[in-house]
Order: C-alpha cells, then sequence, then structure tokens
C-alpha cells in the first residue's frame, strides 16, 4: 500500500449518521489524466456534501511514466483492490512518451486490458449526447450549431473479444518481422450477454429523436465476416424477446456515413469490439469532441468509467485538459452505484452532475481550447462544481 493514496471525499461519517460510504479506486494514469481526475475530485466533494455521499478513495499510480519508474504498470495491489475492495473504478488516461514494454505494446495499456479482461467488464457504454451550446466540429471551424434535440444515442461496444482478445503474434526471422497474425474471436456467450444489455438499455431510453421509437441498431460487416454473422444472428435470436423494441441492420462502414449524416435516427447501437472502438471516437466528434465523449465498462459485478481521450502529453500539466469527459464519466458512475446499490442518493447526485454540466457548457463561459475556449482545466473544473452544489434537479432534492 506504500504506493497508494488514501482519503475520505465528501460527507463526514462521524457528523453523519445518513452518510453513504462508497469505496472508489481512482487511476490517474498519465498526461491530463491527473488533472482531470483532479477536477474529479471537486465533483465528488461536491454531490457528497450535497446529498450526504461519502466517498472512500483510493488512488493508485499507473501507467507509462510509473512502468519507466518503477518497471511495473500499476502497484501489485492495484488489480486485487479494484477486484475486492472497490465499488467502482475512474481511470484518466495511459500513454507516456516512449513508455513501451520489451515486445514493443504500449506500457500502461495493461492497466485498462487488466481491468477489461481480468474484471470481465464486456459492456463498453458510450453515450454520445450533444449538449445546448457546445459547438460541433463537422465543419466551419465552431461556427455550426446543430439543434441539441439531434444527437442523442448511445453506442454499446463489446469489450472483452473480437480483434482485442490476446490472440495475437509475429514471425520474425533473423532479428526482423516477417509475419503479424491478429485473429478476431466472437463467441455466443460473449454477443448474447452484450446484445442483451443493449437491449435493456433500449428499454429503459426515451427512443430516438426523429421519431421516438425505442430502436437497437446492430453495427456490423455481416456481408464478409463469419464473426459479424454470428453477431447479427444473435441479435435476433435475443431481439424476439424485446417485441418492443425496434430492430435496425447497417455495415459499419454504412454507419459511419449515416451516423454523421443523421444521427438522429439511431437510439441504441451496438457492435463488435473493434468496430464499436473505431465508431465511437467518431461519434464524439458529433457532441463536440474527445474531451467532452465519457464512457463506463460494465460487467455484471463491476464498473470501471473513463473519459474517452486519451493522456494527450503535448498538453499535459499546463492546465489546459478538457475535465467533461471525466466529470461525465463520474456521472455514469453515480448513476451505474445508484442502480446498483438502490441508492437513491447516488442517482440525485447523477442528475445534479449531468444539470451542472448542461448550464455550465450552454452559458459558454468555461470552455476549455479543445472547444474553442480559453478556459484552463482548473476553472472549468470548479465551476462545474458549484454548479453542481447549486442546480435545481426539482422535487428530487
Amino acid at each position: 500500500m506504500n504506493d497508494v493514496q488514501c482519503e475520505i471525499l465528501g460527507a463526514s461519517i462521524e457528523n453523519s449518521e445518513s452518510a453513504d460510504r462508497l469505496r472508489i479506486a481512482m487511476l490517474p494514469g498519465d498526461g491530463v489524466g491527473p488533472e482531470v481526475l483532479h477536477e474529479v475530485r471537486k465533483i465528488l466533494i461536491a454531490v457528497g456534501e450535497r446529498f450526504g455521499l461519502s466517498f472512500d478513495v483510493r488512488t493508485y499510480p499507473c501507467g507509462g511514466k510509473f512502468y519507466l519508474e518503477t518497471g511495473k504498470e500499476w502497484p501489485d495491489v492495484a488489480f486485487e483492490d479494484c477486484r475486492d475492495w472497490a465499488d467502482a473504478m475512474l481511470l484518466g488516461a495511459v500513454g507516456h512518451p516512449g513508455a513501451r514494454l520489451p515486445n514493443g505494446d504500449l506500457a500502461g495499456a495493461g492497466v485498462i486490458f487488466g481491468l477489461r479482461f481480468g474484471l470481465d467488464l464486456y459492456a463498453n457504454v458510450r453515450p454520445c449526447k450533444l449538449f445546448e451550446g457546445v459547438k460541433h466540429k463537422i465543419h466551419d471551424n465552431y461556427t455550426n450549431v446543430w439543434s441539441s434535440d439531434k444527437v442523442d444515442f448511445v453506442i454499446i461496444r463489446e469489450n472483452t473479444e473480437g480483434a482485442y482478445a490476446p490472440i495475437r503474434g509475429q514471425l520474425r526471422r533473423g532479428g526482423e518481422s516477417e509475419l503479424a497474425v491478429d485473429n478476431r474471436v466472437i463467441t455466443r456467450k460473449g454477443s448474447t450477454r452484450v446484445i442483451d444489455y443493449a437491449y435493456r438499455i433500449a428499454q429503459v431510453r426515451s427512443g430516438a429523436p426523429l421519431d421516438g421509437k425505442k430502436r437497437l441498431t446492430c453495427v456490423d460487416k455481416s456481408n464478409v465476416m463469419a464473426g459479424c454473422q454470428l453477431f447479427r444472428s444473435i441479435f435476433d435470436e435475443v431481439g424476439s424477446r424485446y417485441p418492443e423494441i425496434e430492430r435496425d441492420y447497417v455495415y459499419i462502414d454504412a454507419f459511419t456515413q449515416y451516423m454523421v449524416r443523421t444521427p438522429e435516427q439511431y437510439d441504441v447501437a451496438v457492435t463488435t469490439n473493434m468496430l464499436g472502438d473505431i465508431a465511437t471516437d467518431l461519434a464524439a466528434v458529433l457532441q463536440g469532441g474527445m474531451g467532452i465523449a465519457a464512457s463506463g465498462n460494465i460487467g455484471d459485478r463491476h464498473g470501471m468509467f473513463e473519459g474517452v481521450h486519451g493522456s494527450a502529453p503535448n498538453i499535459a500539466g499546463q492546465d489546459k485538459a478538457n475535465p467533461v469527459a471525466s466529470v461525465m464519466s463520474c456521472q455514469m458512475m453515480l448513476e451505474w452505484l445508484g442502480n446498483r446499490k438502490s441508492n437513491p442518493n447516488c442517482m440525485k447526485a447523477a442528475l445534479a452532475v449531468e444539470r451542472g454540466v448542461r448550464q455550465i457548457l450552454a452559458q459558454g463561459q468555461y470552455v476549455t481550447g479543445d472547444m474553442g475556449g480559453n478556459s484552463r482545466c482548473s476553472e472549468t473544473g470548479d465551476a462545474l462544481a458549484e454548479a453542481v452544489r447549486s442546480v435545481s434537479i426539482g422535487d428530487q432534492t
């Protein structure tokens, strides 16, 4: 535990009998990761004090820089604590210049894959929602704003198999790489559970902005790939149990066009691992960029939440990062904890965070450089925390 920082955030257990203590593992990582999670700490303090929540936070150094310093990607106790102690995990970002494992892999990637595979976090959930006042990046250098009600969908990506399963290798002859092989594995179990999860998400949403229909879109390449043919057939099998959800089908190459051209037709989409990785990064452009895009990695017992952006070493330490993606990932965490633990205070906190973010972005004053503004990361975090403390959530507070 020598490498681990421990602290209590939010309501004081000693002073509040109603306080709910939640165990959070923070993994700041590299680059801007520590900066954006520092702003998330402000959010946890704000919602904790407002809604009587107490957070027992353990912070674990990890990533490429930690690897260069120690020869490890994270402390020995980190995975076991995430598995056995934490209620949820928050990840900053990983990736440090020059930090590579002996086999050439990115140092720090073992943290992400260690959690995804080790804790069986099979559903990667990436909301794509355009908030009022946020300028998209499709054209005209931030001068165009779509109506915010046209972009509101979720992509569910299978997270533990596909092309990212560790089934690969290289053939080397005479010290040179001669051949590299990446195999893609699609299983009935893996497909069934993530597709079922996507149908359940569609059940609780309000439907596509275009027509209000609850719709699940299967995104694949089943015209040429056997794994996608299996994935689509299971999509129909599982869909028979959800007759109220409209089924939709699209090939990945067409989806990348339709998603940008008419995002309002989509409600929830489900796809395989690598296809989802590519599509969700494109989707982030529709909501204002990677600095806003949040994600959750969900399993039956564990949840890890992270901003979609990378470690951005070119701006690390300059107070320029956009904290919104990490703050909205925290919002997803609070909502997930609220549902998992039947905790109404967590649900109120999640609502306050989303409405606080909406309020700040609509005002347009605290906008970081990636969104065309000049606000500092810390200034935006302060404004978000203040909004979370005061924003109205109706009769739920």
